[in-house]
């Protein structure tokens, strides 16, 4: 580890210049993505000066945007679907919970191979908490990934679920309301310059009308949207995204689509007349996340109401300019549907349970071992009276990634080497099941950058 600020200058001397901690200059490019980007992206997570850490994260944010490989908004794109001058592909949006450097570093390879424009690294409210990562250290791991393969294009980082908590909000309004909005000035600051909204816990489905059920839901969302706009970057229309029905709850219709939009339209309004609204809507489909474990462990099958996101993108679309419907939830479903979600207008999926258990079934026997038992001492009382051990182990093991962080980052040469194999060959199924392929040259003419 490097001991001060002085330390990390001098260890980037004749590889990078730097001004005053204004303006970093690159002066040897290879030798930045042979190994000082490494030593960087890792000083930046582990160093315990906070000092180097918020240096080294600016260093990587600063090169990357030098080099080319820079945060940027997917809203040029979306608007493109809205406009009906894009469509046929859905984008891929992959929650990193682990190992983000070298997760982040296997999906630039399969779209650099692939010629993939449009895809989203993201990571949700509830996940920055038990995989140990805040949005500035998050959005440092995922660009210098771009920058140690040599990726060229805009990177597209979002702030997934960020949630209303049901119960707080209950109890204190004011106060939640309050820490979802610090949480949008950490995000962006940190670059994310895609966020999706979630107040969709708030829905009171035992109102008499559609409109006042989604009320508390619709209100939120635009007083989250018109802030976000007073504080995007010069330049830059961060593309937010709302919700109308959780994931796990009952399937959403058009009425309550329409409902919750023309309630949206009206308070952004009220609150800023110019505020650009929601470029995407979040549906339940009959998915939830992380799928269901049987007394095994194994995933039971679940039935994906194809029509529900047929019908609201369309809506989306005609209706409201918008680029259509997301799907949550999706990773843990069988492969034989992902080819079905560009073929009914999706335009974007969500990607997570099932890359974490994939790292899971990689990782060493031992190492495996040891974050189970971890959980079995730690998350006791999260273990439900009638679960087998198989389901509460299946249920908390994304909770293993913040307390296992630098042991899963340090599991060596070897093992990184098949797990990136694995993870390629994955991501290379995925995204060209949902015809990822050969959009970069619709990012490049879209997306502002």
């Amino acid at each position: 580890m490097l001991k001060n600020v002085e330390e990390l200058k001098k260890s980037l001397q004749g590889i990078v210049e730097v001004d005053g901690w204004q303006k970093a200059k690159v002066a040897n490019a290879e030798k930045l993505r042979s190994s000082a980007i490494d030593t960087l992206v890792y000083e930046s997570v582990f160093n315990p000066d906070q000092e180097v850490k918020s240096k080294s994260r600016w260093l990587i944010r600063d090169l990357a945007k030098t080099l080319g490989c820079g945060s940027a908004s997917i809203q040029g794109l979306y608007d493109a679907f809205g406009r009906g001058e894009v469509s046929g592909f859905t984008v891929p949006a992959v929650n990193v919970r682990g190992i983000t450097y070298d997760f982040a570093r296997a999906m630039f390879r399969v779209a650099k191979k692939n010629s993939i424009g449009p895809f989203v690294f993201e990571i949700a409210k509830s996940e920055m908490g038990y995989t140990d990562q805040r949005p500035d250290e998050y959005s440092a791991c995922i660009l210098a990934a771009a920058v140690k393969e040599n990726y060229s294009g805009p990177v597209f980082i979002q702030g997934d679920h960020f949630q209303f908590n049901a119960k707080k909000f209950t109890q204190d309004p004011a106060k939640e309301t309050e820490s979802i909005r610090a949480l949008i000035k950490e995000a962006i600051a940190a670059q994310f310059y895609n966020i999706d909204i979630d107040s969709s816990t708030l829905v009171d489905l035992s109102k008499k009308t559609t409109e006042e059920q989604q009320r508390n839901n619709f209100e939120l969302a635009a007083e989250m949207t018109a802030l976000i706009r007073e504080l995007e970057p010069a330049g830059v229309t961060i593309s937010v995204g709302g919700e109308i029905g959780e994931v796990g709850g009952k399937n959403s219709t058009p009425d309550e689509f329409r409902a919750y939009m023309q309630g949206y339209v009206k308070s952004l309004a009220a609150r800023k007349a110019s505020a650009k609204t929601i470029s995407k809507i979040s549906v339940q489909t009959g998915s939830s996340h992380g799928g269901v474990p049987l007394p095994d462990g194994s995933v039971a099958q679940v039935k994906i109401d194809f029509e529900v996101l047929r019908d609201i993108s369309n809506i989306a679309r005609k209706e409201y300019g918008m680029a259509g419907a997301v799907q949550h939830g999706a990773s843990t479903l069988p492969e034989e549907m992902f080819d079905k979600f560009p073929g009914v207008g999706t335009a974007e999926i969500h990607l997570a349970t099932g890359f974490q258990n994939l790292l899971y079934d990689l990782f060493p026997k031992e190492f495996r071992n040891e974050v189970y038992e971890y959980l079995r001492k730690n998350m006791a009382d999260e273990k439900k009276p009638d679960m087998t051990d198989e389901q509460f182990i299946y249920k908390t093991r994304k909770k293993g990634f913040g307390p296992f962080k630098e042991q899963m980052w340090n599991l060596g040469k070897d093992w990184f080497q098949m797990a990136n194999a694995e993870l390629e060959k994955r991501f290379e199924f995925l995204f060209l099941k949902l015809n990822a392929q050969n959009t970069k040259s619709v990012v490049d003419k879209y997306v502002k950058f």
